[in-house]
């Protein structure tokens, strides 16, 4: 973390030069209390820019400090951890890990809770590669075809488009449960359930061709995860990236007209057919990507669970946590990606808020769509 990163001469690896010069901590204070930020506190958080140190472009990373980190102290006591981490290094999960190592100091221990480990090794890309399995979206790029897309998402201009909070409470969530079978309504996670819902809604509001084929992007962990039956050996303490990403493809056809339940069973089966085969061809296949240009990310719905993001992870024992999230700063990428944020209603219950990123006239009709499935 104290290192910066450089390219090796021949210009398509990353390299960690541990030159120990730092990273960039900021110490600020804000004539604010916690209470005048919302009752309750739900995102879109306000002063959000306020909380996080100058990055500057998030995309050049070479150079730079791998983490900017700010510490605002509160009016009432309270105080903002804001950060930006290069995502060469480490994931959500190993920044955290990170920054409770560094509560761990504070509250007084010597030794962290949890020791990092590097062993970049267990995700080295195979020589040569050997790309045997490969979600459908990735194959042109594969192929070697032109997959510039004509998604109105990616040519209409970032500052004209409209950012929208989705709340859902426990009232919206067993509404939406009602629209699937019994038996698949107790197995499936809120965010399957969310994430479907809304993939609909915002394909109909972008208002693709009924022919065309569309997509959904989800990460999934590989920490303490068994993948059919097969144990991924991700050390403990290891904090580099240790995720993949099932895609679903569906026409447009397909998911406006099957039930709810018929795109659940998709998703699942796309999560049961991960194998550890999809993990290394997914190392080689971001191997191959230092020398030719990704993949376009055209008519593809990219979600996160951030809902994780604090709970016991960051419980420093000094102080309670009440909001955690992933605010939308950053490159235009990284604001496409609708992230769904654990939260609390206004009667104190467990709740979901849920960031989506349209055109102004996609969103109007992306709020209908939705109003259609939150009625009982």
């Amino acid at each position: 973390m104290a290192g910066r990163l450089r390219k090796l001469p021949d210009g398509n690896k990353l390299v960690v030069d541990c030159t120990g010069e730092g990273v960039m901590f900021v110490e600020a204070t804000a004539d604010v209390r916690l209470e005048d930020l919302g009752q309750p506190l739900v995102p879109p958080y306000p002063c959000v820019e306020e909380f996080l140190g100058d990055a500057g472009n998030t995309r050049d990373v070479i150079g730079k400090p791998l983490l900017f980190l700010q510490v605002t102290q509160l009016k009432c006591g309270g105080f903002v951890i804001g950060l930006h981490m290069c995502h060469c290094i480490a994931d959500g999960f190993g920044t955290l890990q990170f920054i409770k190592s560094i509560a761990d100091f504070a509250c007084g221990e010597l030794i962290p809770t949890t020791l990092p480990v590097w062993k970049r090794d267990i995700f080295t890309a195979r020589i040569p590669p050997s790309v045997s399995h490969v979600y459908p979206a990735y194959k042109p790029f594969l192929l070697g075809l032109d997959c510039r897309g004509d998604d109105v998402m990616l040519s209409t201009p970032p500052e004209t488009m409209e950012m929208q909070y989705i709340f859902f409470g426990p009232k919206e969530i067993d509404i939406l449960r009602s629209h699937i079978p019994g038996h698949l309504s107790k197995s499936t996670t809120t965010f399957e359930l969310i994430t479907a819902v809304m993939w609909q809604c915002r394909t109909l509001a972008l208002g693709y061709e009924s022919n065309q084929r569309v997509r959904v992007m989800f990460a999934l962990n590989a920490r303490g995860r068994s993948i059919n039956g097969e144990s991924v050996a991700v050390p403990h303490g290891y904090y580099g990236n240790a995720h993949f990403s099932p895609v679903v493809e569906v026409t447009v056809d397909e998911l406006s007209t099957k039930p709810l339940a018929h795109i659940l069973e998709l998703m699942r089966k796309v999560k049961m057919d991960t194998t550890k085969d999809c993990v290394k061809s997914m190392v080689d296949l971001m191997a191959l990507w230092r020398e030719w240009s990704p993949f376009c990310m055209d008519r593809t719905y990219e979600v996160s669970d951030t809902k994780w993001v604090g709970g016991n992870t960051l419980q420093f024992g000094k102080a309670e946590l009440v909001a955690a999230g992933t605010p939308h700063a950053g490159d235009f990428t990284s604001k496409l990606i609708s992230y769904h944020t654990k939260c609390k209603n206004q009667d104190g219950e467990d709740s979901m808020v849920v960031s989506i990123l349209l055109p102004k006239l996609a969103m109007e009709k992306f709020t209908k769509e939705m109003a259609i499935w939150l009625k009982k």
